[in-house]
């Protein structure tokens, strides 16, 4: 397979296939030694002699452009984020147009990570090979795959999606939400009390074996039993067959000492629309089941396209890392889009890829004018969001500050600095705010049984 990278001028390479195999590990083979992994793999880069490279030197010095990259993957079968790239190419246009990082361009570099770990592991050799100074506002599931090319070469990646493990445990990472796991812990605290047995349908993926558990610490703080796992394929093109277990999971033993009705739990990302209609057309055997689901997985055209007020997810409650779209902290983005993206239909402004990488963007901006015109670097940004940098991210998340451990490194994510959520719903077909400001779910993660 090919790599496809194409700059803000438009120029495509390709390269051979790498021979790199990542290894796989699932979550329940203890994250705490994923962290220690990570910290070796820092600590290799931090020494130019003993591993034979000098890290962070190149991409940022002189007057030249400030390189960076952001992946994401595109046209696969399964998870796609295109508006996250383009988001990132408009975010240039509009910066160098309003005066670039210091009176310096920036030069934004874009891959397709295809959902692949090779193409992943070609993407961050790219990064490493021109010089990127970070990798910002991007998505992958392969971080076993790219991480240990990032980590060689001293370069940051800033704003990830959260949607391994890794993002929360590699020095070199800088996440700005609190990943899937947040939000499904924050999900099942607001589900405990009212729902009878509830059924997970998530991907059947390593990165998806991590997502019961969360959901199972909210629950659990909650004072409810844990939740029915439901793996399914994350490229399936219908899910009768899981739509039918959850339901059935979700049902059974109700009206016996239940607390309320069944609900069923969607985290299968791009595939959710998919799933829910399949659903649809089995739900009716099983009047007065609930459905709930995180942002990333549903966003306001899912819900139009599963029927608005009159399909599954009316009433259901989402959780998200961000307010709603339509609050006014997103102002700034959406003057972005308007200005340099206006025509591109792969950026929306509710999609949470997209607004994770304005975020991730505006990390990267504060970070270097703390550089107050000196060298810009893979190195000196590191130093500089290590150096306690406080990020204001105008309310949309908590102030962001990284150190190298935090409260959550007790259960293997010393990087998650950010677990606050927001409550949002549905109603009469529109996805609203459900209670206004975020909810802090450190303590529920914190009791997760990670073991």
């Amino acid at each position: 397979m090919a790599e496809s990278c194409v700059s803000m001028t438009g120029r495509r390479r390709t390269s051979t296939r790498s021979t790199f195999l990542p290894r796989s590990f699932r979550f329940s083979r203890s994250v705490r030694a994923t962290a220690l992994s990570a910290g070796a793999l820092a600590a290799c880069a931090s020494l130019a002699v003993a591993c034979g490279v000098v890290p962070g030197t190149a991409g940022g010095s002189g007057d030249g452009p400030i390189v960076v990259m952001t992946w994401a993957p595109e046209g696969t079968s399964a998870t796609n984020k295109p508006g996250m790239p383009a988001f990132a190419r408009a975010y240039a246009r509009w910066l160098n147009a309003n005066g670039g990082l210091g009176g310096r361009d920036l030069k934004v570099l874009t891959c397709n990570d295809r959902d692949d770990t090779v193409a992943a592991a070609q993407c961050a050799r790219r990064a490493v090979k021109e010089g990127a100074v970070a990798v910002v506002g991007s998505y992958s599931q392969h971080s076993d795959a790219f991480f240990p090319h990032l980590e060689g070469a001293g370069i940051p990646y800033i704003g990830g999606f959260g949607v391994t493990n890794a993002e929360f445990t590699s020095p070199l990472s800088y996440p700005v939400n609190g990943g899937r796991s947040s939000l499904l812990a924050g999900l099942g605290k607001e589900l405990a009390p009212q729902c009878g047995r509830v059924s997970l349908v998530r991907p059947d993926t390593i990165a998806g074996d991590s997502l019961p558990v969360m959901l199972d610490a909210g629950l659990t703080a909650g004072g409810h039993d844990a939740s029915s796992d439901q793996p399914a394929p994350e490229d399936a093109t219908e899910y009768t067959d899981q739509a039918e277990d959850a339901l059935r999971t979700a049902t059974k033993g109700e009206g016996r000492s239940r607390k309320g009705r069944g609900c069923v739990v969607t985290a299968l990302g791009d595939r959710t629309g998919t799933f829910m209609d399949s659903f649809r057309r089995s739900r009716d055997d099983y009047p007065g089941v609930r459905t709930a689901t995180i942002l990333g997985s549903v966003d306001q055209t899912v819900i139009n396209a599963a029927g608005a007020a009159s399909g599954p997810f009316e009433g259901a409650y989402v959780t998200g890392w961000y307010p709603v779209a339509s609050d006014p902290a997103w102002a700034p983005m959406k003057k972005v889009i308007s200005e340099k993206a206006f025509s591109d239909t792969r950026i929306d402004p509710a999609d949470t890829g997209v607004q994770t990488t304005w975020i991730a963007y505006n990390v990267l901006r504060q970070a270097v004018e703390s550089l107050d015109g000196g060298p810009v670097t893979a190195d000196t940004v590191r130093h500089a969001l290590d150096g306690g940098l406080r990020i204001d991210t105008g309310g949309l998340t908590p102030p962001l500050r990284w150190r190298f451990t935090d409260r959550l490194a007790s259960i293997g994510f010393p990087r998650l600095v950010n677990a606050d959520v927001t409550l949002q719903t549905v109603r009469k077909g529109r996805l609203v705010a459900a209670e206004r400001g975020f909810v802090d779910v450190t303590g529920t993660l914190e009791k997760a049984d990670v073991d």
